[in-house]
């Protein structure tokens, strides 16, 4: 079955956000490599929400101490967007929100409990 045509901007918040979230992994990879908490941190997804003014950025990260890689994030978010609106090409750089991203925890739980049945 073909697929079905859909207009070229229908998913203009999927393409803006998946373009944020590039440019925030390699933002984070060449200006915070050295930073210890920030080193295993891994973007997961991006979701764009208020008519392209916002993005969330899904993080996986191998530190165990989550509140501190949050606090750690949330304290680069300004520079990292300075950063963003350089490497961009368009008019208006959204906001960014970084969110810890739990679905392996979910799944290793589920697998466990699964196994005990």
């Amino acid at each position: 079955m073909p697929r079905k045509q859909m207009p070229s901007n229908s998913n203009r918040a999927g393409r803006v956000a998946s373009k944020v979230q590039t440019l925030v992994a390699e933002i984070l990879r060449d200006d915070y490599s050295d930073d210890k908490l920030l080193a295993g941190v891994s973007l997961v997804g991006a979701v764009a929400h208020g008519g392209l003014q916002f993005v969330r950025l899904f993080y996986y990260s191998r530190d165990k101490n989550i509140p501190a890689v949050q606090q750690r994030l949330d304290a680069i978010t300004r520079m990292v967007r300075f950063e963003l609106a350089a490497r961009m090409n368009q008019k208006y750089v959204p906001e960014i929100r970084f969110e810890y991203d739990d679905t392996l925890e979910r799944a290793a739980r589920i697998d466990a409990l699964l196994e005990n049945l």
